[in-house]
């Protein structure tokens, strides 16, 4: 009894019982209702009469037995069936302290064949303590897992106001859980091996002292993802180190309110770790294009997410347009699992989908506007003091103030004041050499796949069938490609944004240099 208490708990309890009694064994609410059973309905004794039923009606029974133990208000009840006993005997507890109010307290009820094996009663009667204390203890275990979901919901609720650059209100939120949130941070993106995501996050929690944001991947099920203070503790490291085939991706150093890009640049450096011996990798010096667009970016991203930014929804259970911008960043970002991170259904999803792109002009199933989409909503969310700064805009204002001029610089005709499309914008030097760098690990036959993956909107099939080669191939061609350019590819949050506008820049600026 005290084995099975420790080790099958209430389950492992009425199992016995129900062996030890010949029959069936479970626990009813003062109502009558069975709340856990085991064993079936013991069948019809040789010695019963011929006229007797072949198993009895266990819940009738029960119910019936609950209700005349409550109405005499007996310490035990036992019933006689002609070819059954029904015995109940109240559990203490909480329930039914010192006997008081035995009748809402929860009842072992027992149904065995007669007669009555010989020293079942004071077995059952013996059992009382041990399976109530079971009940308790599982009960204590349920309300802990069900707080720890909700601390989890709610780090993770803070984590998603900060990636979609929500500040303020993740610092209210964060107020009621430990720690502070720290800035600067890098963002760490661990992927733990099997089902081992709670021992790591221990694991994690541990090495750092708690100082760290650990979260639970909404998307990856596999994943942690840990906000981290700059500096001190490197727990990123320890934690490869000390968990066996531990994966771990590490970003720069980054201010709190860009934790989305500090998490894009984790996961790419997660891809290459896999590759690695040392299966941790820092993501390496890389700028990021919303800095380097300058005021002619920003113009053009203003006007191309107005309409969007702008709307005003007809019903109001319909979604706003901060809603529809965390919709688009987290469907760029994650793909189909971008039900998973905003926790809507997949028609819904595709419900916001089409009425951005109708709010847009975009065809959101084409990587074109899917890169400028993402383009347009990264410079929106980074800090316009910390661009490049552009000089032929500082002339522009000069010019303006000299004639007279308070519109900006705009042409006539350009929404919002936005005189620059986009191959404007990807000509500008600094564009120029940001995309260089992105393109200088790539040559010869691997630029080639990377054009025709690209020129396939980044699908597998079609990118295997142009290159003549199989799909396992062109996934294996790409994986290298991962490896060389330090970035992910063929999982998202995917770099194909950023190649797809490095590409397209160098090609704007071929164009320009021979019209």
């Amino acid at each position: 009894m005290q084995r099975l208490a420790r080790n099958g708990g209430t389950a492992g309890l009425l199992r016995w019982l129900a062996g030890r009694a010949g029959g069936w064994a479970g626990i009813a609410r003062s109502d009558g209702t069975v709340l856990s059973a085991s064993g079936a309905a013991p069948s019809r004794p040789p010695t019963a009469p011929a006229d007797a039923p072949d198993a009895p009606d266990v819940p009738r029974l029960v119910a019936e037995g609950v209700r005349a133990l409550t109405e005499r208000g007996a310490l035990a009840y036992s019933h006689d069936t002609g070819a059954h006993t029904v015995l109940l005997f109240p559990l203490p507890g909480p329930h039914a302290p010192h006997g008081e109010d035995r009748g809402a307290a929860p009842l072992l009820a027992v149904v065995t064949p007669r007669p009555v094996a010989p020293g079942l009663a004071t077995l059952l009667a013996d059992v009382l303590m041990p399976l109530s204390l079971c009940r308790e203890s599982e009960a204590v275990e349920r309300k802990r897992r069900r707080v720890d979901l909700a601390e989890s919901r709610g780090r993770e609720a803070v984590l998603h106001l900060l990636m979609t650059g929500q500040l303020s209100i993740a610092h209210q939120v964060a107020g009621a859980l430990r720690p502070r949130l720290p800035d600067p941070v890098r963002v760490c993106v661990v992927e733990c091996p099997g089902d081992s995501r709670d021992e790591v996050a221990r694991v994690c929690a541990e090495v750092d002292g708690g100082r760290s944001w650990i979260v639970r991947c909404p998307v990856y099920a596999r994943h942690l993802i840990l906000v981290m203070p700059d500096g001190g503790i490197a727990t990123d490291e320890a934690v490869a180190a000390l968990v066996d085939r531990c994966v771990v991706g590490v970003s720069e150093r980054v201010p709190l309110a860009d934790t989305a890009t500090g998490y894009r640049q984790a996961f790419h450096a997660l891809a290459v770790a896999r590759e690695v011996p040392g299966r941790h990798v820092r993501f390496g010096a890389a700028p990021e294009p919303a800095l380097v667009v300058g005021h002619a970016g920003r113009q053009w991203a203003e006007a191309l997410l107005t309409p969007l930014l702008t709307h005003v929804p007809r019903r109001a259970q319909d979604p706003g347009s901060q809603e529809l911008a965390a919709t688009a960043a987290s469907w760029l970002a994650f793909s189909s699992h971008a039900t998973d991170h905003l926790k809507v259904h997949r028609n819904t999803l595709a419900a916001r989908l089409r009425l951005i792109g109708e709010l847009l002009g975009l065809d959101l199933h084409r990587l074109a506007d899917q890169a400028a989409l993402d383009l347009a909503l990264r410079i929106r969310a980074t800090p316009a003091p910390v661009c490049t700064p552009d000089p032929d805009h500082a002339n522009d204002h000069a010019n303006d103030h000299a004639s007279g001029r308070h519109d900006g610089g705009a042409a006539p005709g350009h929404a919002n004041g936005a005189a620059h499309d986009l191959d404007e914008v990807l000509r500008r030097p600094a564009v120029q050499e940001w995309a260089a760098r992105q393109l200088a690990p790539v040559a010869g036959a691997a630029e080639e796949t990377l054009r025709t993956w690209l020129r396939c909107e980044g699908r597998l099939g079609p990118t295997a069938a142009e290159l003549g080669i199989s799909v396992p191939g062109a996934r294996k061609r790409l994986t290298r490609l991962e490896t060389v350019l330090q970035r992910s590819l063929l999982r998202p949050p995917s770099a194909r944004y950023d190649l797809w506008l490095a590409l397209r820049a160098r090609g704007s600026a071929v164009a320009e240099a021979t019209s």
